[in-house]
Order: structure tokens, then sequence, then C-alpha cells
């Protein structure tokens, strides 16, 4: 990744540029027909909504339980966020002291005070093997070292996201939201999707779906309330897009759809403007706490899985030189935000009675070379990294794996990809042994190369 080659959009607010404001559709009765009900999740939400009752069928939607995962893009620091080396020397030690959290012994960066004083809630694994992962979401957020970047066209081999599983294995857990959206700028950059799963399972933009939700000018509920109206319309949508033959076949879960964008249950949840100033100043006005924010309402709503990018790239912290700085002038700016962000979902999340049955995962691509290079910054550092986990019923107030001295390899309690894979579908209810289908007609495991569900937390 070159930060000098693409400029993301500022991290200030929810969805650049719009920020609260997210996103109108287009001035037509056909524009809203083909955007309101077309696209979600690469096909129709008719069809979205079918799948959702043949998955309710199958008694795959048993608990109410679902997953943030807060994806910090680019690389985050471990040693200068979740791993502090005190006893190095300066040049791996880094520019940032350490202090001491709420559970004895567990230290963190200086910078993250909220962080310490809930760390009994949250648990960081330090030992993630991330040997399999390269400057993209693939592996990680497949959580599958068989998913790689291959530059060949064919990146990911097919494997699909933890978030694409969730959606085709659990579905939502209401009526009219999808099951798996992202919270991004771009998705091309900073989410994974269903690869060979299928279009179906592929995560639902946030930003495009606030606009999907909103009805156009000189449309209201009224005219579209009318059966008969709404009848021919659908006639007219429905020729302009007959070659969909997931729409064509989907007709009694048409009425359904249009109820659901009606009863505005999505929409609402995408408004921020329904929160307190002092809740919307407790998680931050900055992109990452927008989003955060937006994240908690999803899953309140029904959604099952959620992914949260601040910005493309922002954790590349390669040297002043770059767009996004070194260590010192890069990292500094960003912690308070991560670290306000953290404890507002989780004290937020507790407040409602919903820390149990959401998981919160934070995490990069991969971690950060130990030695400081000459532009003062930190170079890629595929060996090992350290993440945050808090929520879903665990066990919290606890490191779980080391590095040594230097943070640059795991010194003990490897965790691989796949280990992270069988905790979460644990969490959401998927058997470990389930499979999806390629399209050559094989099945394909969820969980790859022998990975178990993480004893420590489940204990």
């Amino acid at each position: 990744m070159n930060p000098n080659a693409f400029h993301p959009p500022s991290i200030t607010s929810a969805f650049s540029p719009a920020g609260g404001d997210l996103l109108r559709v287009g001035s037509t009765r056909r524009g809203f027909l083909q955007t309101g009900l077309a696209g979600l999740a690469g096909i129709s939400m008719p069809a979205l909504l079918q799948q959702q009752a043949r998955a309710a069928a199958a008694g795959q939607a048993k608990s109410k339980t679902n997953v943030i995962l807060f994806w910090l893009s680019g690389g985050p620091s471990h040693i200068d966020m979740w791993d502090p080396k005190p006893g190095a020397p300066s040049e791996i030690r880094g520019p940032f002291g350490h202090i001491a959290t709420k559970v004895p012994g567990i230290h963190v960066c200086e910078h993250l005070p909220l962080t310490a004083k809930i760390m009994d809630r949250l648990t960081l694994i330090r030992s993630v093997d991330c040997s399999a992962s390269d400057h993209t979401p693939i592996t990680m957020q497949a959580c599958n070292p068989l998913a790689r970047r291959t530059n060949d066209g064919r990146d990911g081999a097919g494997w699909p996201s933890m978030g694409s599983i969730a959606a085709k294995f659990r579905g939502a857990n209401a009526p009219g939201i999808p099951g798996y959206i992202a919270l991004a700028d771009s998705l091309v950059s900073d989410i994974w999707g269903a690869g060979h799963m299928g279009n179906a399972f592929n995560p639902v933009s946030g930003k495009d779906l606030s606009g999907r939700l909103k009805l156009v000018e000189g449309l209201s509920v009224e005219r579209l309330g009318s059966r008969r109206a709404l009848a021919e319309q659908m006639d007219a949508w429905k020729r302009g897009v007959g070659s969909n033959e997931a729409i064509a076949s989907a007709d009694q879960f048409t009425q359904q759809a249009y109820e659901v964008l009606m009863a505005g249950a999505a929409q609402r949840a995408l408004n921020l403007d329904e929160e307190t100033p002092a809740m919307r100043d407790r998680y931050g006005r900055d992109s990452l706490g927008e989003k955060a924010l937006l994240a908690r309402r999803l899953v309140e709503a029904g959604s099952t899985f959620v992914t949260v990018s601040g910005a493309w790239g922002y954790f590349d912290h390669h040297g002043d030189e770059v767009k996004w700085g070194g260590i010192k002038k890069g990292l500094t700016p960003l912690l308070p935000s991560v670290d306000r962000t953290l404890h507002a979902i989780v004290t937020d999340l507790e407040d409602r009675g919903l820390l149990d049955s959401t998981l919160i995962l934070m995490m990069g691509e991969f971690g950060r070379s130990p030695v400081i290079n000459k532009n003062a910054g930190r170079d890629h550092w595929n060996r090992v990294m350290s993440m945050v986990v808090a929520g879903g019923g665990l066990r919290h107030g606890q490191v779980i794996g080391s590095t040594d001295k230097h943070g640059g390899d795991i010194e003990s309690r490897r965790v691989a990809p796949g280990d992270l894979a069988a905790t979460v579908y644990h969490h959401l209810g998927i058997g470990q042994n389930t499979n999806w289908i390629d399209p050559q007609g094989r099945p394909r495991p969820i969980v790859a190369d022998g990975g178990q569900v993480i004893s420590e937390l489940v204990g």
C-alpha cells in the first residue's frame, strides 16, 4: 500500500463527505424502485428476504447474537498500542510510555487511558499469527490462511469473509435488516466479501443502504402504500429488470420488501440524529466514532455482523514522509479516537444489556516491525500482531499469548486465524463443521487449518 498513491476521505465524518446526512438517492420514481429494492447484498431485497426465511425455516438463526468488527486499516502497531515493551531499547520501545490497567500486571500505551479503565471487560491477544496476511483485509477478515492476496485477479481463492458466512448461515436477527453490513468509505479497499460463496452474501454498504432507504422527492408513504399503485409500479419496474431471475422469482417477497422499506427500521438505524448530543460526544464526532455508533444501532435493529473501518490505510505508519506519518506523528492523534470508541461501544452495550450477545473484535491486517525505521515509522510485519476482544459473554480481563522481548515473534500461545474464526462462529451458533459449496459443487469448510475455539475465552 502506498499512502501517497491514493488519498482517502477525511476521517472527520462517518461517511465522507456526507457525514451525518448519509446520502440521498435519485430523483425519479423508477430510481427509487431500482435502488430501493435491487442490489442489496448483490441481489434484490426480496431475494434477500427469501434467504432469511429459508434460514429461519432451517432453524439456523436461533439466538440473537452478533459481531462488530473494528477494522484498523493499514496494520496497527502492536508495540505502540497493546503490547508495550518498556524494557527494550528506545528504537524498539518507541516514543510512548505505558500505563497500568484495571487488571494488575496488564499494561497498555499511555494514550489509551479509557481502555485501561475497562480492561476487566477486555481480552488482549498478543500472539495472533498473521503470517499469511498481506496488505489487504482478505486473510484476517476471512480468518483463513488460505484466503490471500495474489495480485492475479483471483485474490482470496474464493474463500468468504466471516461476515459473509454469518449472512449465509445465520441471516439477520430481525426482518428488514441485512445480515452483513459494512460501514466503510471504500468496500474495495477495506472490506472482504463472499468470494465464491455468491454475491447474495456480500456485505451491504451502509452508506449505499442509507440512500436506498430514503424516499425521493415527490414520493410519500401514502402514495406507495396504495396496493394498486404499488402493483403497477412493481410491474413496470420488473419489466425494466426482467433479466434478473432472482427478482423475477421473488414475487411473494416483493410486498414484504416494500413493507420493510416503509417500516423504516434500517433507515432509523442509520439516522444518528435520533441519538442525543451527549451520546454522540461519548463515541466521538469523527469517522470511527460515528460509525461505531451506527454499528451499535444496526445490531440493535437486528444486523448480525457489522464491520467498521474509519478510513482506508490510516494505521499504515511507515514514516513521516508519507500521508499517515510515522509512529509519533501519525499514531498520536489516532489513539484517542480508538480509545474513546472502544470504551464507548463496550460501556454503551453493557448499559443496554447487549454486551454478552455482541462480540467485539478490533484488529488490522498485521502488526508493525519491532525497530523504528529511519523515517520515524515502522514497516509492515506479518509475523505477529495484537488484537482486542470484548463482549460475547466470554471470559475477559486477561492477556492471551505473548511476543518475545522485542515484539517481533510469537513467544507463547500462538492464535491462528482459524482459531479466531472458530470462536466467532461458536458465538454465532454456527456449527464448526459447517461447509459452504463452491461453484464446482465441492464442500468447503468454514473453519480452515484445524482452527479451534480459543479455550481461554470460553473456559
